[in-house]
């Protein structure tokens, strides 16, 4: 065999691949069908996909898509669209129609849907024309897990649909509910206490604080105490060294000789006057001059004495505390100049302090003094029980609000001025038709819900909420006496719930 009859068996190979290669594709482009409008009469959830559409959990059999993104379902060539609208309005259901894949006009057909939901009673919706389709007359409230019960009428000829999606639900079996610890509670009537939260502070005492002025102008000499020192009454705090006391003490001196000599000359005129040696005028004379020198020396005293200062020291003053507290400002320091009206300490019994609270102008009418209420710190885990003293009589131009004030035991010194608390006013103690456990709500998409259980499933029940207090809360709309819900570790069962929806797109 030469070199080109080899050349030819293998182009010959290379083509019979090549053409068994052809015929296979063929055979299952022969095999596979064309996709086309099928009819479908129970058919499951599918994810709408249209921009104004509602997106759901896909279940694992999908209906057919319509041209508006929704669940199509066909019968005998009669062609009916389900979508739930909700861009810029609440959702609603929207239905288009067709025949033999056209559009219908939407006053030929009469549709009527039929929702059933876990727990609650099925819901009718009936059907005006609006624009190009069928709307529904109320609104699909969430979450959007449901049966759905379709009948339509077209040409005197009845059609019948079906589907079911599933929202915000869980299964969880009793054993896992035991293994979880999720307590399990049933809503119906309780006793809620109605609570007014008041926003406050805590304020010195201004029954139990001072400030302290020099009340005379000088140099300190000396600074015994800092900002956060405890000081006792009468201690010493600052000393300073000022010329106009010193020239008081000088006066005092001078007014104290004059007074000794004045008494004697008084003496020794007394006698003379009484022996018959000196006139009466000269007795009344020593006598009025001793009487003036001791006036004197006693406003001298008295000036002393008004700025707190001693007799002795020369030009020294001392500063001391007037009461017992702890020195909350201190504005002295070595060396500095002060004037007779500089505030340079402050001094506070924080035994007591004062909880001012804000009031908005409605709750005026129910805070009252005499009132009992609890003061809760926002900063840490601590609260007091005290009573409202004081309600202002004025309302602020600007603020629109007033004040209120209690004044607190504070001998534990926990409560420090500046720190931010909340008030809470017990008015008075209702009973609801309706409450569930506060331990039961959580936050869930932009909705407060609790997980209501039906058999082995948990889902959202989205509540409209009314008063509360710290252990239950007034339900509105959304539950009903008798629905069981869970309460305590309900976070668990709101993770699972994520963990689902984050798998699909909602």
């Amino acid at each position: 065999m030469n070199f080109t009859q080899m050349k030819n068996k293998q182009w010959i190979a290379i083509i019979v691949v090549i053409v068994v290669g052809i015929l296979l594709a063929a055979l299952m482009l022969i095999a596979e069908k064309p996709k086309a409008m099928e009819e479908v009469h129970d058919a499951a959830e599918i994810e709408t996909t249209g921009n104004d559409e509602h997106n759901h959990v896909a279940q694992p059999l999908e209906a057919v898509k319509g041209p508006h993104g929704g669940k199509l379902f066909t019968q005998d060539g009669y062609s009916l669209e389900v979508t739930i609208f909700e861009k810029n309005t609440p959702p609603e259901f929207r239905i288009y129609t067709y025949q033999d894949n056209k559009p219908l006009a939407p006053v030929s057909s009469v549709v009527s849907i039929q929702l059933e939901r876990l727990g609650s009673k099925p819901q009718q919706f009936s059907f005006v024309k609006e624009s190009d389709y069928l709307k529904g007359n109320a609104v699909v409230e969430e979450p959007h897990s449901f049966k759905v019960n379709i009948t339509a009428q077209h040409n005197t000829k009845k059609y019948q649909f079906f589907y079911e999606q599933v929202e915000a639900r869980v299964k969880i079996t009793d054993k896992q509910v035991l293994h979880n610890n999720i307590e399990i509670l049933t809503a119906g009537p309780e006793k809620i206490k109605s609570n007014l939260i008041l926003q406050g502070e805590i304020k010195l005492d201004a029954d139990k604080s001072v400030y302290i002025v020099s009340r005379v102008a000088g140099i300190v000499e000396s600074v015994s105490a800092n900002a956060g020192d405890k000081v006792r009454k009468g201690q010493v705090l600052a000393s300073i060294s000022s010329q106009s006391v010193a020239e008081l003490r000088s006066d005092l001196l001078a007014g104290q000789k004059k007074v000794e000599l004045a008494r004697t000359t008084y003496v020794r005129e007394k006698q003379l006057w009484e022996e018959k040696i000196s006139a009466q005028q000269d007795y009344l004379q020593a006598q009025y001059d001793l009487q003036t020198a001791e006036i004197n020396t006693s406003r001298l005293q008295q000036n002393l004495s008004a700025i707190g200062a001693s007799a002795n020291g020369q030009t020294r003053y001392e500063i001391r505390s007037p009461i017992d507290g702890i020195i909350t400002n201190k504005k002295i320091s070595l060396g500095q100049v002060v004037s007779e009206v500089d505030n340079i300490f402050q001094v506070a019994d924080l035994s007591s302090v004062w909880v001012e609270m804000t009031i908005y102008a409605k709750d005026l009418n129910t805070v009252k003094s005499g009132q009992k209420v609890t003061i809760k710190a926002t900063a840490f885990d601590a609260q007091a029980v005290g009573t409202i003293s004081y309600v202002g009589v004025m309302v602020g131009e600007q603020s629109r609000t007033a004040m209120a004030r209690v004044v607190l035991n504070n001998s534990s010194k926990i409560w420090l001025p500046g720190l931010l608390v909340n008030v809470d006013l017990t008015m008075d103690e209702i009973e609801v038709p309706v409450a569930v456990s506060v331990e039961g709500i959580q936050a869930l998409r932009d909705w407060s819900v609790v997980f209501g259980r039906y058999d082995e499933f948990f889902e959202a029940k989205p509540l409209i909420l009314g008063r509360r207090d710290e252990r239950y809360v007034e339900v509105l709309e959304g539950l009903k006496a008798g629905d069981q819900y869970a309460a305590g570790n309900s976070f668990l069962i709101k993770a699972d719930v994520g963990k689902a929806e984050a798998s699909h797109d909602h």
